[in-house]
This record gives structure tokens, C-alpha cells and sequence, in this order.
């Protein structure tokens, strides 16, 4: 029997590149408006769009495309075209399709702990994109639940964990974002594993954890993960 009930993985930049699409479109974006304005405060404005429609639009890329939209429109003074309007579609659309490309290490990771654990994948962002990914990531078979919700707050880690009839203290959320993945079951009392991403999205950046408290374990990459739950398992099996 494993000390652990649940290992949960994030998935957008944890098992696969996600981030790298949205600094792509906003590069397209950026080119598309830079007669109107400088890049740096068109890359901006988006930004404040995006965190001023959160409540109205969630995450996601169809979310992304109506603030590029919204931004346009505002940037412009309403004098941007339908071809350029058509043209950001057409970015978002190219993001919906994009092949899922796994980060290093996942693809041997994955099946790894799938013999020993029950994994499940929770995400953040729009249903149908999230279950595409997954689906399209080859992962799918190793994954008991895949779980989207609206945010990852403790209330939504706790009602989750309530539907799943397990403990905090058995469950094991691993993830790149601190905001997301692991603050809010830290303070739960789960364990979490940090993984940090080559970009992360300005939203999700917090101040992580002190080094050595007790549950946080940060990490390199997800290749490094059976080292880690072997030496957790002994550990804490020598304390019962």
C-alpha cells in the first residue's frame, strides 16, 4: 500500500508546452497593432485586459482570442478591420490545433508512476480545449480523472478532494504554477511538488515556500519524480 491515495499533475506546462503558444500570439498581436502603438504598452494593455475580463471570460484560448479582440478594437479606437480581426481568429484557431508537445521526461514519467500510483490531471481553462490536450498528448490512458475547474483555489482543491473521499495529507498535487498548483494545497495540508517552466504566465508568479517546509518539495524537472516519492515513501513510513 503507498503512503499516497492521488497524485495530481497539472497539465498545461507541467506535462506539456503551453506557454510558448501564448507568447507566440502575442508576438502576432504585437506585429499586427505595432502601427498604432509601442510594443511593449500594447503587451500591456493586453495584460491589463486579460486580468480585468478574468471574472467574465475564465482561461483558456477561446478567452484569449476575445481579448485580443477586446484590446484591438480598444487599442485602435475601433478602426481595425475585418481582415486584421479575422487574422487574431485565425492565431487563436492555430492554437486550439497546435500539436501537444511534451515537456522533457514526461513521456517515461507518466507510465512510470502510473504502475504505483492512481494519477489524476487537474487544469485550469476551457473544458473541450483541456480534454483535446489530453487526449491528443497520448497520456490519456494513464490518467483515472481528468478534473477542469474555473480556478485552484483550497475551496476548489477541498471539494474535489470531498468528491474523491480522500485526505489532504494523502494527496499530492505536482505543478509549475506556485499561485495555482501549490499555495493553495500547501494550505490544505497536502504535499506539492513544484516544477518550475521555462515561461510562466506574469498571473501565476508568487512568492514560493521556504526551502524545507515541511510538504513542499521543489524540483528540476518531472523526470526526478520515483526518486522523489521512493524517498518520501520510506521517510514517512518510518515515522507511523
Amino acid at each position: 500500500m503507498t503512503t499516497f491515495d492521488i497524485i495530481a499533475f497539472d497539465a498545461d506546462d507541467t506535462l506539456w508546452h503551453n506557454e510558448r503558444l501564448y507568447a507566440a500570439a502575442q508576438d502576432r498581436f504585437v506585429k499586427l497593432l505595432a502601427h498604432y502603438h509601442e510594443p511593449e504598452w500594447i503587451r500591456e494593455r493586453l495584460f491589463q485586459t486579460e486580468m480585468r475580463n478574468l471574472q467574465h471570460f475564465g482561461y483558456g484560448i477561446k478567452a484569449f482570442a476575445l481579448l485580443m479582440i477586446e484590446t484591438a478594437v480598444e487599442l485602435t479606437e475601433g478602426r481595425i478591420c475585418g481582415d486584421d480581426i479575422q487574422a487574431l481568429i485565425d492565431v487563436a484557431k492555430g492554437m486550439l490545433s497546435a500539436e501537444v508537445e511534451l515537456l522533457p521526461h514526461v513521456a517515461e514519467t507518466i507510465p512510470q508512476l502510473a504502475v504505483q500510483y492512481r494519477l489524476i490531471v487537474i487544469t485550469k481553462g476551457d473544458l473541450l480545449d483541456q480534454e483535446g490536450k489530453v487526449a491528443r498528448s497520448g497520456l490519456s490512458g494513464y490518467f483515472a480523472h481528468v478534473e477542469v475547474v474555473s480556478e485552484k483555489t483550497p475551496a476548489a482543491y477541498t471539494a474535489l478532494l470531498a468528491r474523491l473521499g480522500i485526505m489532504a495529507e494523502r494527496f499530492v498535487m505536482v505543478g509549475n504554477s506556485l499561485r495555482s498548483d501549490i499555495l493553495p494545497v500547501l494550505a490544505l495540508g497536502g504535499y506539492v511538488v513544484h516544477i518550475p517552466c521555462e515561461l510562466t504566465w506574469a498571473h501565476e508568479i508568487a512568492t514560493p515556500p521556504p526551502v524545507g517546509q515541511p510538504g513542499y518539495y521543489p524540483i528540476e524537472h518531472i523526470g526526478q519524480l520515483p526518486g522523489l516519492f521512493a524517498e518520501l515513501e520510506q521517510r514517512l513510513r518510518s515515522h507511523e
